[in-house]
């Protein structure tokens, strides 16, 4: 089978099995099995497919034809400007995540070496990506699985920034580790983010198979009214922040107002709102009192 011929075949059995972005899928499967180049593909189209790169592929293409998402098939997911891995065991970091990402660096404008923490890491991917941007920062990621850890320790070590990093394993502030930084005013932290779980759960079954399927349904889980993370975190949150110390979540679209009294009840000032590149309310920040 040539280049040519495999990619033909991915794309008619990609748009038969009804995935949105066929022809895109096809090709990113066929770069991935076969480390090809678009520039390579239109000069070499003709070349036959070595037999393993096109066994390879096919059973890439059937993966995805059943609705397997694509990152957990190639374990490569783009945030940020930066690759992490990914699998299973953490969300696929998403477009509209970047603008929390965004909205944390600028919250630490002006602050010396920040300390940051991240609640519900996952792949790590919002505090890795802050540690890349702001070079003079440390920081902590928490999750309750062992195996999001794994991933976000194994992320954090390859884009380099895991001698700044600590991942623990904790149900919220659950952790001994957090005991310490209570009690101890110097280690609190400039920032608070957290993207946690959000989505109600009676609108889990609803979610497209890629998500409902595949992604961990502990990390789309936010209880009956989609909101038991917040609640929790931000009755918590003072506890470890610095006075003027920033809290930043990622918001569903439909629940900025929700988030907002419970900022507002938990004590925090100069609560705003921030929407993403579709209009869409994304992200819910707030500043401790000083």
């Amino acid at each position: 089978m040539t280049l040519c011929e495999a990619l033909k075949n991915g794309v008619l059995k990609l748009k038969n099995a009804g995935i949105e972005e066929y022809e895109n899928d096809a090709w990113l499967l066929l770069s991935f099995a076969a480390g090809v180049s678009r520039a390579y593909y239109y000069a070499h189209s003709e070349n036959v497919l070595p037999e393993e790169q096109c066994l390879a592929y096919l059973q890439y293409i059937d993966r995805r034809a059943s609705r397997v998402p694509l990152q957990h098939i190639t374990h490569q997911a783009y945030f940020m400007g930066y690759e992490f891995y990914v699998d299973e065991s953490v969300l696929i970091p998403r477009q509209d995540t970047e603008v929390l990402v965004e909205e944390c660096l600028k919250a630490m404008k002006g602050v010396p070496s920040p300390r940051i923490l991240d609640m519900c890491t996952g792949s790590g991917c919002i505090l890795t990506s802050l540690l890349l941007e702001r070079t003079d920062a440390a920081g902590a990621g928490a999750d309750i699985s062992k195996d999001a850890l794994k991933t976000a320790e194994r992320n954090a070590e390859t884009l380099g920034t895991r001698e700044r990093s600590d991942f623990i394993l904790s149900n919220l502030f659950s952790a001994p580790y957090f005991d310490e930084i209570y009690r101890h005013k110097e280690r609190k932290y400039d920032i608070l983010v957290s993207n946690p779980p959000y989505i109600r759960t009676e609108v889990i079954g609803t979610l497209s198979r890629e998500v409902k399927d595949h992604d961990p349904g502990i990390a789309l889980d936010g209880g009956t009214d989609g909101l038991y993370f917040y609640r929790e975190i931000t009755n918590a949150a003072a506890g470890y922040l610095k006075p003027g110390g920033k809290l930043l979540y990622e918001i569903g679209y439909d629940q900025a107002e929700d988030v907002r009294e419970i900022l507002s009840l938990g004590g925090f000032k100069n609560i705003h709102i921030v929407k993403d590149l579709s209009g869409l309310d994304r992200v819910a920040a707030a500043e401790l009192p000083k």
